[in-house]
């Protein structure tokens, strides 16, 4: 009998967690997130005084961690409880409530509600086109929010029906394929020519189904091809003329919704819409291969694993390799000034001073970080109007 995923090692200890993550970030080597450089020869600092994880950059000397740069960074949260949560939303098919993550995880509401909208942040699909084009995609748009007979009596406004009121989602289905979805203000041919010439490359050789809405009449000379459903009519399926791909993925959507979070705003709904997005476009599927049907697609791991791929897919460019040479001869030079105000520094202390207060605002310039621009240093309230007479006097 397999092992229950949750009692996976880095589901239990933050150290393993820590590790596993540098895996799925790291698998050329640790990179810097202050200068990009990438790299096997960056080196772990191991003594007692650092902390657990902590890596030196090679390049530009700057010390960092798998978390920087990410949604785990500075976080109280244990870096374990973040993985069991991203395995929980992305293991669920409809969704796990903010709720349910406070219940299994042992947070605060506030908190699983921070964690699971960062996590779908990490879901949201890469920028670009969704489809190169030359296949059959489906279209079709769906309402979400609530009805009118649900609300009491006096709220009820008898106006307010369809898509009225409610917030518009729609959805582009390839078949066999991807899904993408966006939540546009109307779907009129004004709004649908740009969104469609961003997201399908080659609309030439596309076939697109569409239901009778008129609105895809007005698109349809951009495509190979165009064919309608008419669903008033009770038609549904005519040869390979349908649109239940994207209804199918509209149900799971709406039962998402009702059933699991009952109310989403406006203002976060394209989160949730990516989270959906996400699990249908990773979801397991089958394959026939040498005429037997085997598994493909992916798993509620192999989820997982492309959630913490998307967490780091902001992280800036590797820089190349005389970009980093130029960084490090600055850096060079910024040790050099360094070097030569601690000679001033250390030349200063040696100066007698006539006044205690003026020995004790010397003491205080010089107890500051040297990194800090040295010769401009705010002395103590006590000591300004002080500072002000001995600037005066210097300049006369």
């Amino acid at each position: 009998m397999a092992d229950a995923i949750l009692n996976k090692p880095h589901f239990k200890d933050d150290a393993k967690a820590r590790q596993w993550l540098e895996n799925i970030r790291w698998p050329n080597g640790a990179v810097c997130p202050h200068c990009g450089s990438i790299s096997k020869d960056h080196y772990k600092l191991e003594g007692e005084a650092h902390r657990v994880g902590l890596w030196k950059c090679k390049d530009c000397r700057e010390q960092f961690t798998v978390t920087v740069g990410t949604v785990f960074e500075r976080s109280k949260v244990k870096l374990n409880v973040w993985l069991q949560a991203m395995q929980l939303i992305g293991s669920s098919k409809k969704g796990i409530s903010s709720k349910q993550l406070e219940r299994m995880l042992g947070v605060t509401y506030q908190t699983a509600w921070f964690m699971s909208h960062r996590i779908r942040e990490a879901m949201k699909a890469p920028g670009g086109m969704f489809s190169a084009g030359g296949n059959t995609i489906e279209a079709d748009e769906t309402y979400v929010g609530g009805k009118e007979k649900n609300k009491h009596r006096s709220k009820r406004d008898k106006k307010h029906i369809g898509g009225v009121g409610k917030t518009m989602v729609f959805s582009l289905v390839e078949r066999g394929g991807k899904v993408r979805s966006a939540t546009l203000p109307s779907v009129n041919a004004k709004t649908l020519a740009p969104y469609l010439k961003q997201q399908i490359g080659d609309t030439a050789n596309t076939r697109l189904m569409t239901d009778g809405e008129g609105q895809y009449r007005l698109v349809a000379p951009m495509f190979k091809s165009h064919d309608v459903v008419n669903h008033g009519a009770g038609e549904y399926v005519r040869g390979d003329a349908y649109t239940n791909t994207v209804e199918g993925y509209f149900s799971i959507l709406k039962r998402g919704i009702v059933g699991t979070f009952h109310h989403v705003s406006p203002q976060h709904l394209q989160r949730y819409v990516n989270e959906f997005d996400f699990r249908y476009n990773h979801r397991e599927t089958k394959a026939k291969v040498d005429g037997k049907w085997v598994k493909a697609g992916h798993n509620d791991v192999e989820r997982t694993i492309e959630i913490a791929k998307g967490i780091s897919s902001n992280l800036p460019k590797a820089l190349s390799l005389d970009k980093v040479k130029i960084y490090r001869a600055s850096i060079d030079k910024l040790e050099d000034a360094i070097h030569d105000l601690k000679k001033i520094n250390l030349h200063l202390q040696k100066i007698t001073f006539d006044t205690d207060e003026n020995r004790k605002w010397l003491e205080y310039v010089l107890a500051q970080p040297v990194l800090k621009d040295a010769w401009r240093y705010t002395p103590p309230p006590s000591q300004h109007k002080k500072s002000k007479q001995l600037i005066h006097k210097d300049r006369n």
